[in-house]
């Protein structure tokens, strides 16, 4: 799979994620967060392969856009948007550790 599916298959499963669980949840914006950061983590401590690296690099720049969001929220969609670049960044972190295993 190349790293443009693998992106594209992160983000169609992270919008198929958020439109299934509706808003009984609220914006718990800093759940996901911390849950891609966590992921970033892991995927860190790893022997990345360049492919990984770049998918680790995609996380790190959705996750900033997440918090940016969050922390300039002045309307539910910008609640919206820091949870589904958080997904999306939760996503990349884990192909990049699926991809480097042995």
């Amino acid at each position: 799979m190349t790293r443009q599916q693998l992106v594209v298959l992160s983000l169609v499963c992270g919008l198929a994620s958020a439109l299934g669980t509706g808003s009984a949840l609220g914006w718990n914006c800093p759940v996901h967060i911390k849950a891609a950061e966590d992921a970033i983590k892991r995927a860190e401590a790893m022997k990345l392969t360049p492919e990984a690296k770049a998918l680790v690099e995609d996380a790190k720049r959705f996750l900033a856009e997440s918090k940016k969001h969050h922390a300039d929220a002045r309307a539910k969609i910008d609640h919206a948007n820091a949870m589904w670049k958080a997904r999306a960044a939760l996503a990349e972190a884990e192909s990049a550790a699926a991809i480097s295993t042995p």
